[in-house]
């Protein structure tokens, strides 16, 4: 019958979403005896050779090691990753200014590489996985719980059933939503517009982040003289830029930098991406589990994003091991709570201390505006500030990853 449905085999785990959260989760528990279904929208051709979106993801130095551990970042050509040797944050034209270097030189900050580069390697290792199947242009419909196990009703006739479901299909996520689980959703009003630009003079290997009233303007240094610039304004403005063409866009710029990297052209096209944070009312529920933006989606200033989601694969696929190894149920409320306090304990402070970053320097009340320079002032004078914000990014997984 054309409308039958079409059942597939009870799997251990299921994992909605194959962005770089939900592939991470996949290759960690490759081999380990789970068997394991990973479904997406997308297609597999789009899977396995990702478009290039614009996005430099910044890691810190525990994200490298776990992604050298699943074999990813060998799969990632040297000319594509780019060390950070020092980040500076600035305050409009203040000439006080927050930097951050090591002092061991041959050790950088933490490295950029492009989002599409860490997908195709993660996925990569993921086709070398033996316990996993992959289902592509396939959409969630609806969920049934039943029996200790949960049922997932998928586009195109077909049932799967799995011990374990977890959600890694974005900050929007629609399987959280079908889980009865709120998030906190906050709208910051701007849009980020990003795009690689050649530029003339060296970027000395040096992140910047220009707070200017009204709009802030990122450097991420790429290839030699070749960074990301990443403006981000309010919706109306954000509008205006994007209908400028390449020379006009380069030349605003080129004066929003004052000139520091000296004449700019595009090399790549502008994308914009609005900016909504998203922080889940819980991580867990019945034999189901939260990781990546579907549990905690960050304002991407202070660069942590891509590091909390990957701590969240590696704390959830630690105790499933874990338990698995113990002989205790793995989809088990014990588990899940064990992982749902720990990455609770990383999240919250990060993403409640970004949301006062991103209030203050948003706001260009004459308070605010004193605020800020009264803090970043401070705070470049205390020296013992910026030592522990160098340490915690250049120590290994083994300490955590922020």
């Amino acid at each position: 019958m054309a409308n039958s449905i079409e059942e597939l085999s009870l799997q251990d785990i299921v994992i909605v979403g194959a962005g770089p959260a939900g592939l991470s989760l996949a290759t960690m528990l490759s081999d380990s005896g789970f068997s394991i279904t990973l479904l997406d929208i997308q297609s597999e051709e789009d899977l396995s050779s990702p478009k290039a979106d614009g996005r430099e993801i910044a890691l810190n130095h525990a994200s490298k090691e776990l992604l050298e551990q699943m074999g990813a970042w060998q799969q990632i050509q040297e000319k594509d990753k780019h060390p950070l040797k020092e980040a500076k944050v600035e305050n409009g034209r203040s000439p006080l200014a927050l930097e951050f270097r090591t002092q061991q030189t041959k050790k950088p900050l933490g490295y950029l590489v492009a989002n599409h580069q860490i997908r195709r390697s993660l996925f990569k290792q993921l086709k070398k996985a033996n316990n996993i199947r992959l289902l592509c242009d396939t959409k969630l419909l609806s969920l049934r719980e039943e029996n200790e196990r949960t049922t997932l009703i998928l586009s195109g006739h077909r049932e799967l059933s799995c011990k374990l479901l977890i959600a890694a299909d974005s900050r929007f996520s629609a399987t959280r939503k079908m889980k009865g689980i709120a998030a906190k959703m906050k709208d910051y009003g701007r849009i980020m517009i990003v795009c690689n630009m050649q530029h003339e003079l060296d970027h000395q290997h040096i992140a910047q982040e220009c707070f200017h009233y009204g709009h802030t303007c990122a450097i991420l240094p790429l290839g030699p003289k070749e960074s990301s610039i990443v403006i981000t304004v309010n919706s109306a403005k954000a509008e205006q830029l994007l209908q400028l063409d390449d020379a006009a866009y380069a030349e605003h710029a080129y004066k929003l930098l004052s000139g520091r990297l000296g004449k700019m052209t595009i090399s790549a096209q502008r994308q914009p991406y609005p900016l909504v944070g998203a922080y889940a009312d819980s991580f867990t529920a019945s034999r189901f589990a939260l990781i990546g933006d579907a549990a905690v989606g960050m304002h991407p200033v202070t660069a942590h994003g891509f590091n909390l989601g990957l701590h969240s694969a590696h704390k959830l696929s630690k105790h499933i091991l874990k338990a698995r190894a113990s002989g205790k149920d793995f989809s088990g409320a014990e588990v899940l709570k064990r992982y749902a306090f720990e990455h609770q304990l990383m999240a919250k402070p990060v993403y409640e201390a970004t949301n006062l970053i991103v209030n203050l320097f948003n706001d260009d009340s004459g308070p605010a505006k004193l605020l800020r320079k009264t803090t970043l002032g401070l705070a470049s004078r205390f020296t013992p500030l910026q030592k522990l914000i160098t340490h915690r990014l250049t120590r290994g997984a083994n300490k955590g990853l922020l």
